[in-house]
């Protein structure tokens, strides 16, 4: 169905004919009291014309709207053409003079009419520019989240498998101990059982013997043997031989429920944190994406040629030395903010020191050969406590406060995340390993345990970091790997080294998505990029690297590496 022209959006791409008869021109303006659409020659024609050259010619899209012909019911010869501002009515001229009208204020319906359309062109010009383009991203997050919870719920669903399947092997197992358990009483009763009869036997024999004996005496060749027989001890019948009932064994049903099972498949739960509402841009921000200023466009530009700038140096260069009093190693580097950084050592010192080397604070803790501490985003230091199972924090102000609590898991390593400010923490429990998600305010919302076909993922999760697309990149000294999921904690890639063993340390990220981390078989730092694939030995011995055990990359993009045979921390550029 054709638009009428009251219908035809004001900045829409139609080609208008000048309304003039036999003028076939593009039209440009509009001549608001004759209501006809003009080309330009027309239009100087038209405001030569005496009697036309004071009409209000103007361009097309600023235009008054032609006023619909409608008949005034009260007087049907004339057309309505006022609006009674005190009714709130549309009159005729002839209304005016009724009693009903009388002294009332009128407004040209014409003007009201064109005001009333140009305010619906800016409400559908805001629905086209903001409103239904923002509704249409909220579709495809919501459908971005529908792929994401399938994948989650996946993920719990083969969890619960690999959890029943531990259980029954689990049940499998101890049914088997007891079995043997049932066969070795059984083997200890017949034997006894056997013993016992063995004795009768014997003691059956021993009669038997003594009855010949007997019947030997009753036909004795001379007076002397039976007198001597008779007198002879060895005819004393002996007693029959004591034997006792063996007590079986008793079997006690196990006392439990559908609810004690299910205990033990664990649980599904809910984080105790409230759905967050999705974010709708603004409507200032809306229309500036949609038209960037120069400015804006000058700022994005900047953003991203940082990171098209940026590349691998074909060499990496020393910056410089920091040397950390209160530790003997370095096994974990945290940066802080004003120049201060944390640094631990295998004996569990945790120290913290300016860039000139003073010491600032020092603890002793439990961590030992992992990444156990780091610096959120409000600066505050959090490190694990595996003995005591728990996460403290450490305020710029050294107020120590237990933060979070891990339950029956030994945390390991820890990290802040950078996108969001996310926790990750990297347990231990059993010889299993899991990472679990806390938000800012120590709240769980994630575990990530297993893969798609149920294996664990993890074994010792000693050192975590995130990268910059969400990935969570977990160095396992047990499992010699560098085991990276997504941030919904499916399984992307498994890294274990160029091989000739690998036993991973500390590891990091860039702002390019590389993953750097320490490896003890060859003393040298491995490069990846973001889907795993090896890219060089960026550090080695040879360039002075003797045992790395520490990387981080600050703000400036520079390498931090700490060894496990000094203390002092080594600054790198190895971007450029």
């Amino acid at each position: 169905m054709a638009l009428s022209e009251s219908q035809i959006p004001p900045d829409a791409q139609h080609y208008l004919v000048c309304g003039s008869e036999d003028c076939e021109k593009n039209c440009q303006f509009y001549c608001n009291d004759c209501h006809q659409p003009m080309c330009e020659q027309c239009r100087d024609e038209h405001q030569k014309n005496k009697k036309t050259k004071s009409h209000e010619v103007v361009p097309y899209k600023q235009r008054k709207r032609q006023l619909p012909l409608e008949k005034c019911k009260i007087h049907p010869t004339r057309n309505i053409e006022l609006l009674c501002e005190d009714c709130q009515i549309p009159i005729c001229s002839k209304c005016t003079g009724t009693k009903e009208h009388r002294g009332h204020a009128f407004t040209d319906l014409e003007l009201v009419f064109t005001e009333k359309c140009s305010h619906c062109h800016i409400e559908i010009n805001k629905i086209r520019s903001y409103f239904e383009p923002t509704s249409q991203d909220l579709k495809k997050e919501i459908a971005g989240d529908v792929t994401e919870m399938k994948k989650i719920i996946e993920g719990v669903r083969t969890s619960i498998k690999a959890e029943a399947e531990s259980v029954k092997k689990l049940v499998d197992r101890i049914t088997s101990d007891k079995i043997e358990q049932v066969n070795k009483i059984e083997q200890s009763l017949l034997e006894t059982l056997n013993g016992q009869n063995q004795k009768i036997d014997d003691y059956i024999n021993y009669l038997n013997d003594l009855i010949k004996t007997f019947y030997g005496y009753l036909s004795p060749s001379n007076i002397e043997q039976l007198t001597f027989a008779l007198k002879s001890e060895n005819l004393v019948i002996r007693p029959i031989p004591e034997t006792s009932k063996p007590v079986p064994p008793i079997f006690t049903t196990g006392q439990y429920s559908k609810e004690d099972v299910a205990k033990l498949l664990g649980r599904i739960t809910f984080p105790n944190t409230k759905p967050q509402n999705r974010k709708i841009k603004p409507m200032e921000t809306a229309s500036t994406q949609l038209k960037p200023t120069g400015k804006q466009r000058k700022q994005d530009r900047e953003k991203s040629d940082v990171k098209q700038t940026l590349s691998l140096s074909s060499s990496v260069t020393k910056v410089r030395k920091y040397r950390v009093p209160g530790v003997d190693d370095v096994y974990h580097i945290s940066l802080g903010k004003s120049g201060r950084l944390w640094v631990s050592d295998s004996e569990g010192n945790l120290v913290q020191t300016d860039l000139q080397g003073n010491q600032q604070q020092k603890i002793q803790t439990s961590g030992e050969l992992e990444g156990y501490h780091t610096v959120t985003q409000d600066g505050d230091l959090i490190y694990t406590d595996r003995y005591n199972k728990v996460i403290n924090r450490i305020t710029p102000g050294k107020t120590i406060t237990e933060f979070i609590k891990t339950g029956d898991w030994e945390p390991l390593s820890i990290h802040s995340s950078h996108i969001n400010g996310d926790i990750l923490v990297g347990m231990r429990k059993y010889g299993e390993g899991k990472v679990t998600r806390y938000n800012k305010t120590g709240t769980e919302i994630q575990n990530i345990q297993r893969d798609n076909k149920g294996q664990t993922l993890y074994s010792d999760p000693h050192y975590i970091t995130e990268n910059i697309n969400g990935d969570v990149c977990v160095s396992d000294f047990n499992k010699h790997a560098v085991v990276v999921v997504d941030k919904s904690g499916q399984h992307r890639f498994s890294y274990t080294g160029q091989g000739s063993g690998f036993y991973p340390f500390g590891i990091c990220t860039d702002v390019l998505g590389h993953i750097l981390v320490c490896d003890d078989i060859s003393k040298t730092v491995h490069l990846l990029n973001q889907d795993g694939q090896f890219l060089s030995l960026l550090l080695t011995p040879q360039q002075g690297v003797k045992l790395p055990r520490s990387v981080c990359v600050d703000d400036e993009n520079n390498l931090w590496v700490g060894q496990g045979d000094t203390n002092t921390v080594t600054v790198y550029k190895y971007l450029q």
